[in-house]
């Protein structure tokens, strides 16, 4: 099965994410505000065009299942975490002007640049197995964090976002539909998702990281 392969390979990634002071303050209420501020405007630029990327990958896979699923997680997108992240926007103040003016850092930039190479140089399939860590690991986390929550209000609602049985359902599904991808696909497209879905847990990892360290270009 390709996802419990891909998850052993990514386990390093992901336990180092489970881990991170940026999750581990989150949950005790302790994230400094500049930070938890820094990634939503950095994850906003991410956002986008994760939708971008359903929308690409729908309109070039072949696959009726694929281009109804990459429609579903657009949607779902749209109507759920991105509706929350503009309640938070508009709580914390975040403007148009201070999103305009705060630069793209370069772990932002970088993992939005691997999805869309996963899709160039890779196939549809690739790019599908590149998009499943995010929603899949934030669904671990937020099952995780949920059990004894954050005393921080705000912290404790992006906590809930990710910690519901219609994401865990949302999850069980697009991994079923990945092994069956995978389970059809060439050995060098099986190699290519593997190597997508890893590099993304990489960069899944290495988001935290950017926020806790306000990351910028040198």
């Amino acid at each position: 099965m390709f996802t419990a392969l891909a998850r052993e390979k990514a386990n390093p990634y992901w336990e180092g994410s489970f881990q991170h002071p940026f999750i581990q303050q989150l949950q005790a209420g302790t994230l400094a505000p500049e930070i938890f501020r820094y990634y939503l405007i950095q994850d906003r630029y991410y956002l986008e065009h994760f939708g971008k990327l359903y929308q690409l990958i729908g309109e070039q896979s072949e696959r009726p299942e694929v281009k109804k699923l990459m429609a579903t997680n657009a949607e779902h997108l749209a109507l759920g975490e991105l509706a929350i992240r503009e309640t938070f926007f508009a709580e914390l103040g975040i403007t148009d002007e201070e999103i305009n003016t705060t630069a793209i850092a370069p772990t932002a930039y970088h993992y939005v640049s691997h999805m869309y190479r996963q899709l160039v140089e890779g196939t549809p399939n690739v790019a599908v197995a590149g998009m499943l860590p995010c929603a899949w690991l934030y669904q671990e986390i937020g099952t995780r964090l949920i059990e004894q929550g954050s005393p921080h209000v705000l912290y404790q609602r992006w906590i809930e976002t990710y910690a519901g049985e219609e994401s865990k359902a949302a999850i069980q599904g697009e991994r079923k539909l990945l092994d069956q991808l995978y389970a059809e696909s060439t050995p060098k497209e099986q190699e290519q998702m593997l190597a997508a879905f890893v590099i993304s847990s990489q960069m899944e990892y290495a988001f935290w990281e950017m926020a806790q360290t306000l990351e910028t270009w040198d």
